[in-house]
Formats: structure tokens, sequence, C-alpha cells
């Protein structure tokens, strides 16, 4: 066993758990990181995918009791109301991950791209965050889950598929989306969470299947130790945000991501 490939994978799953669910990119920190720790060959950025799994059990834990009051009342106009929400906001990113999943993969999974989308998701935060200190922002019309319209949860998935970029951040694209487009701060949050399921797992089943033949029984331990630390840095990163977004604006983010892809662009030219 390979003490050094599980401290890397130990590494990598909080990187992942804390991230991906603030506005920060997880995808991002990942391919630094990665690059950083020299786990940046194929294996490893299916690995990155694979660890999300973690991410998405965290907030199926968290949410287990809103899941179960869906599945078991599927009959009702709300929770067919949340399903078709749900799918209607899945879609554009599913369409455009599709068409340009390889292209992605090949071309802009590097540091360099990510240090750029986040200094530029940096300012749109702050631009975003200053509409609204201004009351130049589009009145919040959608205060919990159950009022989010079909039309809103479109937009919110055409803002999600901006993320298909590395840096730009899933949770960030669809939280401002949510903003911008009538979703309370709480209400674009806990919305992002739920939107990750179905995104995460197809993400996650897609590159699985495309990569399979990279698997092998001695990777297993490298697996499990990823997913098991994603899953409990998840779960806290998760309590912590909805506890933040009740009284604070995402800026100190904003200049996390402007310091941190500035740092990345130095170390690298």
């Amino acid at each position: 066993m390979d003490l050094i490939l599980l401290l890397k994978a130990f590494i990598l799953g909080i990187i992942e758990g804390a991230t991906e669910f603030l506005p920060i990119s997880s995808t991002g920190h990942l391919i630094i990181i990665g690059d950083l720790l020299d786990f940046n060959d194929d294996k490893g950025k299916v690995f990155e995918i694979v660890i999300q799994l973690g991410a998405i059990l965290a907030v199926c834990w968290e949410y287990r009791n809103r899941l179960t009051s869906v599945a078991t009342t599927l009959h009702t106009n709300t929770s067919q109301r949340f399903i078709l929400n749900l799918f209607v906001a899945f879609l554009p990113a599913a369409i455009l991950g599709l068409l340009l999943h390889g292209f992605i993969k090949e071309h802009l999974f590097s540091s360099i791209t990510v240090a750029c989308a986040l200094i530029v998701g940096g300012f749109v935060i702050l631009l975003v965050e200053n509409l609204y200190a201004h009351d130049k922002a589009p009145a919040a019309k959608a205060s919990n889950l159950n009022e989010i319209t079909a039309w809103q949860a479109l937009k919110v998935g055409c803002a999600q598929s901006l993320a298909i970029m590395p840096g730009v951040s899933r949770s960030g694209a669809t939280i401002l989306g949510g903003m911008i487009f009538g979703l309370n701060r709480k209400t674009a949050t806990e919305f992002s969470f739920f939107l990750a399921i179905p995104v995460m797992l197809a993400a996650t089943f897609y590159d699985v299947y495309k990569n399979f033949s990279l698997f092998v029984v001695e990777d297993v331990a490298m697996f499990a130790v990823g997913f098991i630390t994603a899953f409990l840095a998840a779960l806290v990163a998760i309590k912590t945000l909805i506890r933040y977004v009740a009284n604070h604006d995402f800026k100190g983010f904003a200049y996390y991501r402007i310091i941190l892809g500035i740092i990345v662009l130095a170390y690298y030219w």
C-alpha cells in the first residue's frame, strides 16, 4: 500500500468536500492541488470526479428529510414541481457537458485556465453583490424552494452551465444565478445543494463509464480514503455555508478567488 498516494487522496478528499458547495470552484482547487501533488494524470482526473460522490452523499444525508418527503409524496403538486424544477435546471449543463466534455477535459483542465476563471469569477461576485448592496438587483420573489418557478429554474440551470469551465464554480454560478433571477440568498443556496445531486451524479458516472479501464483493484483504498474525507468535509461545509449566508454576503469568497488566481498565475508564469 502506497502511503504517499493515500495521503494525496486524503488531502484531495478534504479539498473536494470543503470547496464543492462554496463559490470558489472545487474542480479548480483539485486541478491546482493535483498539479502541486503531481497527481494530475488520467487516473488522477478520474479520482477527482469520483470523490464527488462523497460530497453528493453529504447533501443527501443533510437533506434526507426533505428528500424522503419528496419521495413519499410524489402524487402532490409540490413534490412534482420540485422534481420538475431540478430536471429543468439540470438540462442546460447536461447538454453542454455531453457536447463539450472531451474538449474541456483535453484543453481547459490546467492551472492557468483555472486561475483566470477564478479571477474573473471573483469580479463577477463583487459585481452581483454591489448590485444587491445598492438595491439595483431584482427583488427576491422566491423565499423558499416551493416558490421557485420552472422559468427561474431554467435560468439558474443556464447559469450553472457556465461552470463546465474549470474554475468557474458550479455552486457559485447557481447561487449567484438564483439571486439574479429572483431567489433570495438562502433559497438560491439550498437549490444549489439539491441541484448538485443530479448534476454531480451524471458527471461522475459518465466519467467512470468513459474511463472504466483505468480502475484496478489496487485503487480501492485510495478511492475509499478520498470518498470518506470528501463526505465528512462536505458535511461541515454545507452546515457552515447555510449559517454563513444568513448574515453575510459572498464578497469574502470573491477576494479569496482573486488572490488565489493571482498567486497561481504568478507561480506558473
